[in-house]
């Protein structure tokens, strides 16, 4: 089935606009749907209010051009007031961005940082930050109400790859750098770096937290998944199982299963608890043997995205398609067309899916269905049970897989 087109933000293009640099990178939504960003290419983020961009694509049609977006969104003039009406923004990040992130503070999540008897900022909770990686190693942190720059973090020595806030609003930012290291903030402590995570032996192209903040799953220039232990700052394990580059990385809502995409064509999904591949979608068939292991680099899988329902899985691929897949059948359920495709992400409702190309984003309807009740109370188990804890209830064998995701 083809998933139907919702609308798309074209990027304002110049006729002495060259291809390169006007790469979209990264899309994001804000963790309550208030805002969506993209990188535009030329050093550019725009951020729009997500409910007044989706009336307009209800009220002129699916076909967007960013510009003229700013006539019908009211403009920002005067801090007062700004958290009750939302407002169009468009940043200037001084260098390429390669990455974004959303974070939301919760004021009981206090710093993990020892003296906290002076800091420049009181993250509140009525507060929204936008986290942006840039080409030069730097990443700004920004306000998103107002589009104001609050912190500058310097310390990555090339290209911040990947960016992402933990869940529990505590405002730790983990960053994924070509310098072959993984970096965390805390920005309760004014962005004060944490620590470093050292592991990879090359670039790291993305990084995602697990739902419960504890685990960190980090992806890069190599055949390796790595996860780790948030609480130690220590490596849990690796996943092995790929065959090429491993590119993008997400866990499904519950935290159960953990999606990774990779160059060689195919999209895993794994147990992160013990470290089992449960599941694997194919771009190409027949799929390259191991001797051209690969891929054919037509078909190389950019980005995956797992649903807010659990049971869904986007991905993009070079082959100029975007598919939706169920985690319970082998074929996908709808596919969309897409040139040039670099990421994709699920709204923070999971009704949209987004895509970013060469500046411009491209917006799908999902595929929607009313989840079982068994898929639900699955869900709501394995938030707060890891599987060696499931492995050991005093439940019949067929339930135990099921709540394992093995049936």
């Amino acid at each position: 089935a083809r998933s139907r087109t919702i609308g798309e933000l074209l990027a304002p293009t110049s006729p002495f606009d060259k291809k390169c640099g006007r790469e979209n990178w990264t899309v994001a939504f804000a963790p309550d749907g208030s805002y969506f960003a993209w990188s535009q290419g030329h050093r550019i983020v725009k951020l729009v209010p997500w409910a007044q961009c989706l009336n307009n694509f209800l009220l002129h049609g699916t076909k967007n051009v960013a510009n003229s977006l700013s006539t019908r969104l009211p403009r920002q003039n005067s801090d007062s007031g700004q958290k009750n009406k939302p407002c169009e923004h468009i940043i200037d990040c001084g260098d390429i961005v390669w990455s974004l992130a959303f974070g939301s503070s919760v004021p009981e999540k206090q710093s993990r940082c020892v003296n906290i008897e002076w800091h420049r900022f009181k993250f509140g909770q009525d507060q929204l930050l936008l986290a942006t990686g840039l080409n030069n190693g730097r990443i700004k942190i920004w306000d998103v109400y107002t589009g104001k720059l609050l912190l500058n973090l310097m310390d990555h020595t090339e290209v911040v790859r990947d960016l992402t806030f933990a869940p529990d609003g505590s405002l730790i930012l983990v960053s994924a750098s070509r310098d072959k290291t993984l970096r965390v903030w805390d920005l309760k402590d004014d962005g004060n770096m944490m620590k470093v995570l050292r592991g990879h032996q090359n670039w790291v192209y993305a990084c995602a937290f697990s739902p419960d903040s504890s685990i960190l799953c980090s992806v890069g220039a190599s055949k390796a998944v790595f996860l780790w232990d948030m609480d130690k700052y220590s490596m849990i394990r690796k996943l092995e199982g790929h065959h090429n580059d491993v590119v993008a990385c997400e866990f499904s809502p519950d935290g159960a299963l953990l999606a990774t995409a990779s160059y060689d064509t195919r999209v895993y999904v794994w147990d992160p608890h013990i470290g089992v591949m449960l599941m694997e979608f194919g771009h190409l068939f027949p799929p390259p043997t191991p001797i051209f292991a690969g891929g054919a680099n037509d078909r190389w899988v950019r980005s995956v995205s797992f649903s807010h329902d659990g049971l869904h899985i986007a991905s993009l691929a070079d082959d100029k398609m975007v598919r939706f897949w169920r985690i319970d059948e082998e074929h996908p359920v709808q596919v969309a067309p897409l040139n040039n495709g670099l990421c994709c992400t699920f709204s923070t409702d999971g009704s949209v899916l987004a895509a970013g190309q060469d500046g411009s984003v491209y917006f799908w309807a999902t595929p929607r269905q009313v989840s079982s009740l068994q898929h639900l109370c699955r869900m709501a188990i394995r938030r707060v049970m890891p599987s060696g804890q499931v492995k050991n209830l005093p439940i019949p064998s067929k339930v135990v897989e099921f709540l394992c995701y093995q049936i």
